[in-house]
């Protein structure tokens, strides 16, 4: 990867500027009091046509065991991720940047609850047509992979043409991401941030409806 020069002056702002050139911040481990930028030389993706969705998990989906919310608790949601990694980069000053950019109304989440529980979610930065997912949680079998595919439905419905995933896991290989070279990333880049996706094409104050998600996810896709 290349881009690995710490700055602890990274502000919002600079942050903004830094995603839509393909870099994002990273800190070497969650007690580490500085960040670097990062840009791989291949990138993570999800092709908004390409989540996998298994027969267990469509059922789970279809089920409604779980109520799927956006935004609800986004300090909730990014303490888990920190806490149930233990490989985890969200030090203090990423917690602090993401805060300021989900009250600018630019980071957003979502949210898996049971029983009235947060089991699981993520969070991510959209900027135009892009949603760049940061990190992912569970507390229970299919909670994240459930908030994965409600993402995606949502993206997929409000317009937005790119879900970058900054690297692919065996996890995120297994719901249908890839890697692609930086330049064609870049180029894909430029052209999603040139839309205007709307993250809240479903009432935030609401539960999503698993039978529209599921719709959306089977039926073809053109962006």
């Amino acid at each position: 990867m290349s881009g690995a020069q710490e700055n602890p002056l990274i502000t919002p702002q600079l942050l903004l500027r830094a995603y839509a050139a393909g870099y994002f911040p990273m800190a070497e481990h969650v007690h580490s009091t500085d960040l670097f930028w990062v840009s791989p030389n291949q990138r993570g993706v999800l092709p908004l046509d390409g989540l996998h969705l298994s027969k267990s998990l469509t059922k789970t989906i279809r089920s409604g065991r779980f109520e799927v919310f956006v935004d609800r608790d986004f300090e909730a949601v990014i303490s888990a991720c920190a806490q149930t990694r233990t490989d985890s980069w969200i030090n203090d000053r990423i917690h602090s940047l993401y805060s300021d950019l989900f009250n600018q109304g630019l980071v957003h989440t979502v949210e898996c609850f049971f029983e009235g529980q947060s089991v699981g979610g993520l969070y991510g930065l959209a900027l135009g047509g892009v949603f760049f997912g940061e990190s992912m949680f569970h507390l229970m079998r299919d909670a994240s992979n459930v908030a994965l595919a409600h993402l995606v439905a949502r993206l997929r419905q409000g317009g937005f043409v790119l879900l970058d995933t900054q690297f692919v896991t065996p996890h995120l290989e297994r719901m249908g991401a890839v890697t692609i070279d930086k330049p064609a990333y870049l180029q894909d880049l430029q052209l999603a941030l040139e839309q205007d996706g709307d993250f809240y094409v479903w009432p935030p104050d609401e539960a999503d409806d698993p039978r529209q998600v599921l719709e959306i996810l089977q039926s073809p896709w053109q962006p």
